[in-house]
């Protein structure tokens, strides 16, 4: 696990209407403060990557579909350095991702239908402060194809 990384298990409440989704909550202790709310969606088998922020903190959720979300560090001063961190996330395993500042990270959609993930960041969105890489950047030693077995 990559230090500062935080996963959370989220509720859910079904009844025959249908369900509720938790989120996130202010008296969360993991809660920095609300910039804003965004919702991004990914088509089956395409990839978001690689990004990462200075200043703002992500926290994700998946409401529709499958991803799998990968974090890499490289902090310089961290002790998970040069680690890896691989998540599938989704309505069944619905789980809150808070990513600090300078992780980076990306998400490839799984299965055959459209994902969409929710982020509550910690700041609103400046276009300055985040770093992005190209999918196959030769830094992040990660491959997004698929693997079998």
């Amino acid at each position: 696990m990559i230090e500062g990384v935080r996963i959370t298990q989220l509720a859910q409440f079904h009844d025959e209407r249908g369900k509720v989704m938790q989120m996130v909550r202010a008296d969360s202790e993991f809660f920095e403060g609300f910039g804003e709310i965004y919702f991004s969606t990914i088509h089956p088998g395409a990839v978001k990557a690689w990004h990462r922020h200075r200043a703002m903190t992500l926290n994700y959720a998946v409401v529709l579909g499958q991803i799998k979300f990968v974090l890499f560090d490289d902090r310089p001063d961290s002790p998970t350095k040069g680690e890896l961190q691989e998540l599938y996330i989704s309505p069944e395993n619905y789980y809150l991702v808070t990513v600090p500042p300078m992780i980076w990270n990306g998400f490839k959609a799984v299965g055959n239908k459209e994902a969409m993930v929710a982020n509550c960041a910690s700041i609103p969105h400046q276009a300055e402060e985040i770093e992005r890489l190209p999918v196959d950047a030769a830094e992040i030693p990660y491959a997004w194809n698929l693997r079998h077995g």
